[in-house]
């Protein structure tokens, strides 16, 4: 037996290293393929690099493949590429070796339509604008220095380290990170989760409630930002009561959330520094205003000391100031005695007048006014009850007639009613005599009908047409020859009258046979 392995057996096959079968690989791709025409949607597209060079990758449903656009073709090409176009590139295939890939090396690119992802979310995005969840009218403002930060994003992702770093420089504030995934199936749900979360934390509960929501995520391709585009998502974004801000992907991505977000950010680092200002030049701001507001504070003061100078220089002196006084109150002692004698005969001509006003109110002359106003207003009085009276007596009277008149018409008319009834009810009741009448006599001969047809029908008339009944001992009906035995004796049943036998002969079966019946049904017999 050969103690040697297959494996330690010498191959004809010569040996490769890796870059001579990455080359021998390039090369039959190349002449396979020197010239080709490709259509796909353009995803994940990076912008000219450093080096001026553009990467990206065409895919359609089942298929990607890499792309690459070097610097002198792109600075030719009319159209300008970008994610989710739909287009023509036409180029050779080749490998790149450091990723043993292949990739198309495009020379001239042409519109074919735009992607089927685009035209989703186009539609997608006007559905929701249409709802109002994109108006500028219900967004809400970003506090100035929240106290509490909540993120939404990937816990192991480099986009919280920059975040967290971003607010230590500028500002610390305490973080909430609400983990999700940022990419993939279950990523929309979660973070429209997270959103909602936030919101649902109570205030001055155990865990404190975000001031300020950050949605982040890292760049990439139109795929991996698609969780981001989620109806759910947006929705989310759109009912959130704490002010939310979008930091999806790089500064050309653009989601829908961004729409629905209260601030958009072009990356997570810009979000870090739109949500709390720089403490250093908050700092410096308030120091600066301390001083300029203690700079006012001594100029003021100096100010209002030297106002105050000039308003001490420019007061007079006291005599100044009383001899104005004096003048007025010696010049009104000089008018006081005359005035008083003015004064004195106006309230005398005051009191003659409402002396005399008051003579003409006197107590005996106001009685003796009401006085004569009593005795008017009594033959007034008078007057007026007589005539009343007089038309109450008469439309007494007149209502007395216009009663008899109406009992009369009412008589007259009721005699007339009871006429017309008692007219109508005799003829009612002649019309009923008749009716029962002609009922009777024809109920009468639908009677004697019935009891014909019930005679004609009934087993007296069968048996007065020469039939007839034959019963045994017991009185049961003999309805076979079968049933009678010599010597038994029987009743036989005819029109007028039963007569009783004996049976004879030597038994039935020497008799004639008689044709076979329907056994009987059950009840009455047939007579026939």
């Amino acid at each position: 037996m050969d103690s040697e392995s297959p494996d330690s057996k010498t191959s004809n096959a010569p040996d490769w290293s890796v870059s001579e079968l990455s080359g021998a690989l390039k090369r039959t791709l190349e002449d396979a393929f020197g010239f080709v025409r490709v259509r796909g949607e353009i995803s994940g597209y990076r912008g000219p690099v450093a080096s001026g060079h553009v990467y990206f990758s065409l895919k359609d449903a089942n298929a990607k493949i890499d792309a690459v656009i070097w610097k002198g073709v792109f600075g030719r090409l009319k159209t300008r590429p970008q994610d989710g176009l739909e287009v023509i590139a036409t180029g050779k295939i080749t490998t790149f070796a450091g990723k043993s890939s292949y990739q198309i090396i495009i020379d001239t690119l042409e519109p074919a339509g735009v992607g089927a992802l685009m035209a989703l979310l186009e539609e997608r995005r006007k559905k929701l604008a249409a709802e109002g969840l994109f108006a500028e009218g219900r967004k809400q403002l970003i506090p100035y220095l929240p106290r509490v930060i909540g993120v939404v994003t990937s816990p192991t992702g480099v986009v919280i380290r920059d975040i967290l770093h971003r607010l230590e420089d500028r500002f610390p504030r305490q973080v909430l990170v609400w983990p999700v995934r940022v990419q993939g199936e279950t990523s929309a749900a979660e973070v429209a989760a997270a959103i909602a979360g936030f919101n649902a934390l109570p205030e001055g509960g155990r865990i404190p409630r975000p001031d300020v929501i950050i949605v982040a995520r890292g760049g990439g391709s139109l795929e991996d930002l698609m969780g981001f585009n989620e109806e759910i998502v947006v929705r989310a974004a759109a009912a959130s009561l704490i002010p939310l801000v979008s930091a999806v992907g790089h500064e050309t991505d653009w989601t829908l959330i961004d729409h629905a977000a209260d601030l958009r950010c072009p990356t997570p680092t810009g979000a870090a520094e739109k949500v709390v200002p720089v403490r250093a030049e908050l700092m410096a701001m308030v120091a600066d205003l301390s001083r300029r507001q203690a700079g006012a504070m001594r100029r003021l003061s100096d100010r209002r000391r030297s106002d105050l100078r000039a308003m001490a220089r420019a007061l007079p002196g006291p005599e100044a100031v009383l001899s104005g006084p004096r003048q007025r109150l010696d010049l009104v002692a000089a008018k006081l005695a005359p005035a008083l004698a003015r004064n004195a005969r106006v309230h005398e001509q005051q009191a003659q007048g409402l002396a005399q006003r008051l003579a003409r109110q006197s107590p005996t002359v106001r009685l003796a006014g009401y006085a004569a106003r009593l005795d008017g207003l009594s033959n007034r009085l008078r007057a007026g009850r007589d005539a009343l009276l007089r038309a109450e007596t008469l439309r007494v009277s007149r209502a007395h007639e216009r009663v008899a008149e109406l009992n009369a018409r009412a008589t007259r008319a009721l005699a007339a009613l009871l006429q017309r009834r008692q007219e109508r009810i005799d003829a009612l009741a002649e019309r009923g005599l008749r009716c029962f009448t002609q009922g009777v006599v024809r109920r009468r001969d639908r009677l004697g009908s019935l009891g014909a047809l019930v005679a004609s029908l009934g087993p007296q008339a069968v048996l007065s047409r020469g039939y007839a009944l034959v019963r045994d001992e017991a009185g049961a009906l003999v309805r076979s020859a079968a049933q009678v035995q010599p010597g038994h004796r029987l009743s036989i049943q005819l029109a007028d009258g039963a007569v009783s036998a004996v049976a004879g002969g030597e038994g039935p079966a020497r008799a004639p046979r008689p044709a076979r019946r329907e056994p009987p049904k059950p009840g009455q017999g047939d007579l026939f």
